[in-house]
């Protein structure tokens, strides 16, 4: 076996790699001895097939494994020889005819493409100043909140015979929808209650209901949208014959301990509290999103080495796919929709770069910090993604479980967080009190 490195530049390198046919055949022969033992075929007593009827049955199929399990070895030997730590998968070139290299005719040769790791030494984290604005919660966003969810709660009460139906309004109905006058399937209720100006039918229906009185009868006419998911009824005019059984009026709760006791507490004091550790979680959270904005600034401007062409490649190909799904879906923005193409993608790949110099930076203070995460943590994550999918839970724990690729995708976060976190338990972190408004303010990308 002969493995001789002919490229080096930057980080990338190219290996060159050559195992004679005759070292294949004995591999083939050795492979062969070993399951002859276990072997039943027709006609012969176990553990007694000649070799020769082995290689004539199987020959084609065990040198086709045992050239893969040597390109995987030889590949991990050119690494260690010569003390590289990989960027990614290699890339394999084979020069051979794979053919006549599976019949023994011929030397298995390919070149062997892999980028490797820069080396680099990372910032001293205990050096970096990282902002982390915090924002108290106050008893104005308490009760804020506690009116959101009276309101959420809203109850409706009839009105008089004679009053009409205004915009917050709860009007129950029966109706019948007819299209070129023929009823249409699903378009028949009785006692609906509709909400005026929840936006919940379709365009122009609940408008149509403002003023209306019980016992009144009205027709409403009204298209349904191009897009509207029933085929047969996207883009046509309909009109439904409608009866009001009663007008309700919204009431908002008591905020008071009855209140409370009807969504299950003790009483009003615990909602608020409940409310309050809410909004400090949502500030917590926000916080820290900030703080580690700072510290992934920091990180970026403190290192400049080369980076793994394919990781970076990798890395843009998946943004440039995901822009592209945004704008033919026309969910980008006008700053983008006005650059071109050229402009975009030289944007994007600088943002590719930040991603995967950040990536390398981070992984290398986990892996010197000995950061590791938890078969526990990766379960929980597991399970938070498979409750996501309600009715598939297994379905998608046997996914990845069976996908290294997509376990790899699920740890991977999980171990960012924590190196994020251990670079925030010892850099130089100031608190800055801000408003709420300003916590959770957007910033630009």
């Amino acid at each position: 076996m002969e493995v001789t490195q002919t490229k080096a530049e930057g980080l990338s390198r190219t290996f060159e790699v050559k195992v004679p046919a005759s070292e294949l055949k004995t591999k083939l022969d050795q492979r062969i001895e070993e399951i002859r033992p276990s072997m039943r075929l027709k006609g012969f007593r176990p553990g007694k097939v000649p070799a020769a009827h082995v290689r004539k049955m199987f020959g084609r199929d065990l040198m086709g494994e045992l050239v893969n399990k040597l390109v995987d070895e030889t590949n991990q030997k050119a690494l260690q020889e010569n003390e590289l730590r990989p960027a990614g998968q290699p890339s394999v070139r084979l020069d051979a005819d794979m053919e006549a290299v599976i019949k023994g005719e011929a030397d298995l040769a390919y070149h062997m493409d892999i980028d490797v790791m820069p080396e680099f030494t990372p910032a001293d984290i205990a050096n970096l100043e990282i902002l982390r604005p915090v924002a108290d919660v106050s008893d104005e966003q308490i009760n804020e909140a506690l009116g959101r969810i009276a309101e959420q709660n809203t109850q409706f009460e009839p009105r008089a015979k004679t009053a009409k139906a205004k915009d917050g309004d709860a009007v129950v109905i029966d109706f019948v929808g007819k299209v070129d006058g023929v009823a249409f399937e699903g378009g028949t209720a009785e006692q609906q209650s509709v909400v005026l100006g929840a936006n919940r039918f379709i365009p122009g229906f609940e408008e149509q209901l403002v003023g209306v009185k019980t016992g009144e009868e009205k027709e409403l006419n009204v298209t349904f949208p191009e897009d509207y998911p029933s085929a047969g009824l996207a883009g046509k005019a309909a009109v439904f014959e409608v009866k009001v059984q009663e007008v309700r009026a919204p009431k908002t709760p008591e905020l008071d301990d009855d209140f409370a006791k009807g969504l299950g507490l003790e009483d009003l004091e615990q909602l608020k509290g409940l409310v309050k550790d809410q909004l400090k979680v949502e500030h917590d959270n926000a916080s820290r999103s900030k703080a580690k904005r700072d510290l992934l600034d920091k990180l970026d401007d403190a290192h400049s080495f080369d980076l793994p062409p394919n990781m970076v490649e990798q890395e843009f190909a998946q943004i440039w796919q995901q822009l592209q799904t945004e704008m033919d879906a026309g969910r980008v923005s006008d700053e983008d929709k006005a650059k071109s193409e050229d402009e975009l993608k030289e944007e994007y790949r600088k943002i590719s770069e930040r991603r995967v110099r950040l990536g390398l930076v981070l992984a290398e203070i986990g892996r010197i910090a000995d950061v590791r995460i938890t078969e526990q943590e990766v379960n929980q994550a597991l399970i938070a993604e498979a409750r996501q999918y309600p009715g598939q839970e297994r379905q998608v724990v046997e996914f990845f479980q069976k996908n290294p690729n997509a376990m790899a995708q699920l740890r991977a976060p999980i171990y960012e967080d924590k190196v994020v976190d251990h670079i925030l338990a010892a850099a130089k972190v100031t608190d800055e009190i801000v408003s709420r408004e300003e916590l959770f303010k957007e910033e630009d990308e």
